[in-house]
């Protein structure tokens, strides 16, 4: 059997990094194993989860029963990973209301798993210091040694800030930036963040149950 990923993402910036966790780390290879869908943010999930999606709103959470209906017809052995940001929400809140929504759907994939980033992409940088400074030597370390790993402290404002930028200059395209320096540096043997830990596993499980 052959390992095949199809990955939701929220947006631009959660790329790097799952793309160096499954090239790097696990060996796959892009359009081959796996392919990543970025989407234009968060949003929420509709309150009829059969309803076709609107098109006005293009966030993952906005678009996700639709496409999870709309790839029912991969094959047994495939995956939908589903990474979405904690953010604000309690964490097992987020993942029931996910699974209450993939229970709700006559047509859906065979394998979905769903991850939460806690707090964001960003607190998987904040978490490996190491990283952050072979990407960035200017980075004031000191300003990221009391962040307790997936602490909900805005991941990706004390990033900003320790990089010396201003958070109110920050856009996506900078954020992408910073992931696409960050994410080839990171350490995925040694991993402080347990909700990056979750993710590893649940692709480990994964992997483990299709290679022989």
């Amino acid at each position: 059997m052959t390992a095949y990923i199809e990955v939701l993402t929220e947006g631009a910036s959660d790329v790097p990094v799952l793309h160096e966790i499954l090239t790097r780390h696990w060996g796959l290879h892009k359009d081959v194993h796996f392919r990543i869908h970025p989407h234009q943010g968060r949003g929420r999930l509709p309150a009829q989860c059969l309803s076709a999606p609107d098109p006005r709103h293009r966030g993952l959470l906005d678009q996700l029963p639709a496409k999870l209906r709309g790839m029912a017809w991969l094959p047994p052995t495939a995956l939908v990973l589903v990474l979405i940001d904690a953010d604000d929400d309690a964490p097992q809140d987020l993942l029931q209301a996910l699974e209450r929504m993939l229970a709700q759907l006559p047509r859906r994939p065979p394998r979905v798993l769903f991850r939460l980033a806690v707090e964001e992409t960003e607190s998987w940088f904040l978490a490996d210091a190491a990283a952050v400074k072979a990407s960035f030597p200017q980075v004031k370390l000191r300003l990221l040694a009391d962040i307790a790993p997936d602490a909900i402290v805005g991941a990706w404002e004390r990033l900003a800030q320790a990089l010396g930028e201003d958070v109110r200059g920050v856009t996506g395209a900078r954020k992408l930036a910073w992931a696409q320096a960050i994410a080839p540096h990171m350490d995925f043997s040694v991993v402080p963040s347990p909700s990056l830990q979750a993710l590893l596993r649940g692709l480990q499980d994964y992997l483990g149950s299709v290679t022989p």
